[in-house]
């Protein structure tokens, strides 16, 4: 990756700051424990050096609906092992649907061009209220598990409102998962009621799921419903051929709207099981507790995002990936949630800009690759759009490119506030992300996590800035996991995070600090390479080879050679290009130009398609396992399996 440059993109004005929450919470502070902080890196170090006190300004500032009780931590050093709140009683469900006008609009929905809606407070409300009543008469309680295989429509997040409201446990995914898929999550919570919709719509093309549904649902084991959800408009018929099968009209048919009722339990009660990739065996099935899941989306919302009541939030995402929690926990915020479902370029590239105009998003959030995607389309949404209302446009999924960080502020609004961030499924939120009242340079996250202890160490445990090394956090924070589901000993748990360095969570990205006080993700650690015994990150690569206009995508693997390692490239052409000595030549200039030499690859193989998981991310691993002649543990992670043969046996790395 490119080195970041010294002239920032975009500061914030000084009323902007000043107008900020940080900028209050900073004043808050002073004023209630006498300290002198000035700005968002003072609030930092004071949240890290004093997290039990920190925590609880965050429970403040989100005016937490519960008993917060008198102790704010207890083992404050013990990773895992630390207590936040160990007195409080909460529910998650209750912060979301805290007291607001039944006219407010709560949810607003698009369905590709095929469905445009609005659920107001007030019908959210209902449909929970009878959700509630039908889960608890199908003997649904605390700890029960409820799954659903659902898009990201209004109905989903109702279905996980009534479920946490109980004390039970929510899990998700997407309907475009395979079967296999399905089951390798599901299968092993063994849900008591499993929601599924009766298809979904994709590029225009409307995708039915009954016949998969059919394979799935007898292998759920004592689950007493399946409740189908309408979108195309075949609910009565996919549910007439399920066991136990229902559609949700006559599940809620025997339910009036009542007054919400909410179990409030133990700040750490499991409310969500979210899962890993699963592209090196099963899925781990990673259990998130109630409060810390709502406290750091909180904090992330109000002071990282500086998102205010009634602004309207929107997140990319589907409901297979942690991006999707985190938008819907919005509510306990009182935001509006903007959600779709589709493809983002469907009916055409501009769908995502249109809708933004529309509903005046104050919030955009999406994946790299779809900004990416747009810069090498030549949009510029910033010419054909009104984004007056839009204040932040953030990315994750995988390191933003330095050149999709000018071209956010070129083509779409100069004067926004670009937030890359990066965290994880693992902690259902960001070890790094925006600061709304710091410059954004080229290639960077701004700024670590507020109440995150997060370094950068060196093979040898140390502290490095300007030094590739490690992401470890290095103190307790209280969306870490509770534990994984089937791990009776924390086994799985310790294994995951905790066996590079004793009592410091290891994340798996390589990572550097800037002398901006940034970071810049270089790629997950398990697939950095290491030709000459020189670790690089492939996101250097990308960052580069995506630069020349033939490549649409890139994947970069070390192939085990000669004794050593040496870097292949894998790059996806534009219809009509042709992987030539020219172009080879080219790209091979662009990396060593724009990285390094070592960064250079010995070979370039031009493939049809890229091996992506569900939530998007390409999968270097899969690549490398079959290149090896290895066997690639779990294909049902994958969104499209049946790329992963075009890598097997090719010529051209056998010399």
């Amino acid at each position: 990756m490119s080195a970041a440059s010294d002239e920032p993109l975009w500061k914030p004005s000084p009323e902007r700051i000043a107008r900020s929450a940080v900028t209050a919470l900073v004043r808050t502070v002073n004023a209630r424990h006498g300290t002198a902080l000035t700005d968002f890196r003072d609030l930092h170090a004071w949240s890290v050096a004093h997290p039990g006190t920190f925590w609880e300004e965050v429970w403040d500032l989100g005016d937490i609906i519960g008993e917060r009780g008198a102790t704010a931590l207890v083992d404050a050093e013990a990773m895992p092992g630390a207590r936040f709140f160990p007195e409080a009683r909460l529910n998650y469900a209750e912060n979301l649907l805290r007291p607001r006008g039944r006219d407010e609009v709560a949810l607003v929905f698009r369905g590709e061009d095929k469905v445009e809606r609005q659920v107001s407070f007030g019908e959210l409300c209902d449909l929970v209220s009878r959700l509630q009543q039908g889960l608890r008469a199908a003997g649904v309680g605390v700890g029960d598990r409820v799954a659903a295989t659902m898009p990201n429509m209004p109905e989903t997040i109702a279905i996980m409102l009534a479920t946490t409201s109980l004390g039970a446990i929510f899990s998700s995914c997407s309907p475009d998962f395979g079967e296999r898929g399905i089951l390798d999550r599901f299968g092993q919570i063994a849900p008591k009621v499993y929601f599924a919709c009766d298809g979904y719509w994709y590029s225009g093309k409307r995708v039915a799921i009954g016949d998969k549904l059919k394979s799935v649902v007898p292998h759920l084991a004592d689950t007493a419903a399946t409740v189908i959800v309408p979108y195309l408009g075949e609910a009565a018929e996919v549910a007439a051929g399920l066991p136990n099968g229902v559609a949700l009209d006559a599940f809620l048919a025997p339910h009036a709207p009542a007054p919400l009722v909410f179990e409030r339990l133990p700040f750490n009660h499991p409310a969500f099981i979210l899962f890993s990739s699963g592209t090196t065996g099963v899925p781990k099935c990673i259990v998130h507790g109630a409060g810390g899941t709502l406290l750091q989306h909180v904090k992330e919302h109000r002071l990282h995002c500086d998102l205010a009541p009634g602004d309207r939030l929107f997140y990319f995402t589907t409901c297979g990936w942690m991006m999707w929690n985190w938008l819907v926990t919005g509510l306990a915020s009182n935001l509006t949630l903007c959600l779709f479902d589709g493809s983002p370029f469907a009916p055409g590239p501009s769908v995502l800009f249109d809708y933004a105009e529309k509903e005046g998003f104050a919030l955009f959030g999406t994946s790299a690759k779809y900004i990416d995607s747009l810069r090498k389309e030549g949009l510029k949404p910033g010419e054909t759009h009104d984004l007056s209302k839009l204040k932040a446009l953030t990315s994750t999924g995988s390191p933003l490119a330095p050149e999709s960080f000018g071209y956010v502020y070129e083509a779409i609004k100069p004067d926004l506030h670009l937030a890359s961030i990066s965290g994880g499924t693992d902690i259902v939120s960001c070890f790094v992300l925006g600061d709304p009242t710091a410059p954004v340079y080229k290639g960077e996250i701004q700024a670590p996590g507020l109440g995150m202890a997060v370094e950068v160490w060196s093979d040898e445990g140390r502290p490095v800035v300007g030094e590739r090394g490690e992401l470890v956090c290095t103190k307790p924070f209280p969306s870490m996991p509770v534990m994984f589901w089937n791990d009776p000993d924390g086994a799985k748990y310790h294994a995951a995070y905790f066996e590079r360095f004793d009592n410091i969570w290891c994340h798996g990205d390589f990572a550097e600090w800037t002398h901006h006080g940034g970071i810049i993700i270089h790629g997950r650690s398990d697939a950095t390479l290491n030709p000459q015994g020189v670790r690089i990150g492939t996101a250097e690569i990308y960052a580069q080879a995506e630069q020349v206009p033939e490549i649409v995508e890139a994947l970069a693997i070390g192939q085990e050679w000669d004794n050593d390692v040496r870097v292949v490239l894998f790059v996806r052409l534009k219809p009509g290009a042709v992987l030539d000595a020219e172009l080879e030549k080219r790209i091979r200039t662009q990396i060593r130009t724009g990285a390094s030499p070592r960064h250079v690859p010995a070979k370039i193989v031009a493939v049809a398609d890229i091996p992506r998981t569900r939530s998007g991310k390409i999968t270097e691993l899969a690549v490398r396992d079959v290149v090896h002649n290895r066997p690639v543990k779990n294909t049902e992670a994958l969104a499209n399996p049946e790329s992963l043969e075009l890598y097997r046996d090719l010529p051209e790395l056998a010399v």
